[in-house]
């Protein structure tokens, strides 16, 4: 029990800690944005047009680095957890993308644009569709949280299809997930 407590095991362990730490952080799965930052507001291109909102309804260019080795696929999410429903809401869900994907481009929310990465699929929002629907809290609401979220997945692909509701993509997503990174900006009007 003494050696585990020398100055030599301890120096040794210090140093460890000091060169693997950096070492270990640049492993962490993160996910990142030009067009969206932690803590600060959506610019108006995420914002929704419509509801009261005039946005430019876009989805933010989003890239993710360090997943697990492991990763079979990736899930991302837009959620707003303040909405009024009693539920939150689903701004954007995106499944099934293959885990080679470490990006999404700006605009890839559109579906018109067809720019999702084959194999991926659009899950159904709280708007009723699959496109990502922008930022647009009551009028005089406090500000609103929206949780950009990417999922790494121990999973090829989910059992559903683009019908699937947010709250049933969720549970496949959360029994599902070996790492998740997120990045949180506010919205109010």
């Amino acid at each position: 029990m003494k050696a585990a407590s020398s100055p030599l095991v301890l120096a040794g362990a210090l140093t460890y800690a000091l060169l693997a730490g950096p070492a270990l952080a640049a492993d962490e799965f993160r996910l990142s944005s030009p067009d969206v930052a932690e803590g600060k507001t959506l610019a108006a291109a995420q914002v929704l047009n419509g509801f009261g909102c005039t946005g430019g309804n876009v989805s933010p260019a989003l890239s993710w680095t360090g997943a697990p080795a492991d990763t079979k696929s990736f899930a991302v999410t837009l959620y707003d957890p303040d909405a009024p429903t009693g539920s939150g809401w689903w701004h954007w869900i995106v499944f099934n993308l293959p885990a080679s994907v470490t990006s999404l481009p700006a605009g890839a929310g559109d579906l018109a644009k067809r720019i999702l990465p084959a194999g991926a699929v659009p899950g159904r929002t709280d708007f009723g569709g699959s496109d990502f629907g922008g930022a647009c809290p009551p009028a005089g609401d406090k500000p609103h949280r929206y949780i950009f979220s990417v999922h790494a997945l121990n999973v090829d692909s989910l059992p559903l299809d683009s019908q699937a509701s947010g709250a049933m993509v969720g549970f496949f997503v959360n029994a599902n997930t070996i790492a998740k990174a997120t990045v949180t900006a506010v919205y109010g009007r």
